[in-house]
């Protein structure tokens, strides 16, 4: 079995939102020109997303060799992005992009429910029993878990099919982020309530 290694938090924190800046930067700075390759006409938005999928598998290395450890989450969503980029590189299509969130986020609250139908927390399991909860408190998170993936897929459907590509780039850098930092603060209270004392 391999051990952990222990790393720096925020090294860890720069490595899986390093990415996402530098797709928001390189956006910011390309997406209102066009670039021609092999005869196709290519927006910046594409372009940044083939600048994604290198930093994310980058990233994603560099987080394994750090830690000599990925979790379920890391590989899924590294997959994941190099699934729907490719398709919409290949295709030349936004769309696809703008989906991935929604696919990874109901794939999580897929994961978790069919966890809680076998009367488990899956939650737990991929944080690796990180905070010290009894049964019921992690059952509990995980259901909520569970519900604020399903409604972070909605919010990102709706948002990319009715808003702009700015105001949906924006809400995948700052707003998930932001959404699922306020989520986790409001379950402080549950946490410790479902903690040993000691």
């Amino acid at each position: 079995m391999i051990e952990e290694k222990k790393v720096q938090p925020w090294i860890k924190t720069a490595l899986e939102m390093g990415p996402v800046v530098l797709f928001f930067i390189a956006y910011s700075k390309i997406k209102d020109s066009e670039f021609v390759v092999f005869g196709e006409t290519y927006e910046g938005f594409i372009v940044a997303t083939a600048l994604f999928i290198p930093f994310i598998l980058l990233a994603t290395a560099v987080l394994y060799f750090l830690t000599g450890k990925l979790s379920k989450m890391q590989i899924f969503t590294a997959i994941l992005v190099v699934v729907f980029g490719g398709l919409g590189i290949w295709f030349n299509d936004e769309r696809f992009f703008k989906m991935k969130p929604t696919m990874i986020y109901l794939l999580f609250g897929g994961i978790l429910g069919y966890g809680l139908l076998k009367g488990q927390s899956y939650l737990r399991v991929v944080m690796d029993g990180a905070l010290p909860m009894d049964h019921d408190g992690w059952m509990i998170l995980t259901k909520r878990f569970m519900s604020f993936f399903f409604g972070l897929a909605i919010a990102n459907e709706v948002i990319w099919r009715t808003l702009s590509t700015d105001l949906w780039v924006n809400f995948k850098t700052f707003g998930l982020p932001i959404a699922m930092f306020a989520f986790i603060i409001t379950q402080a209270k549950t946490i410790s309530k479902h903690s040993p004392d000691e």
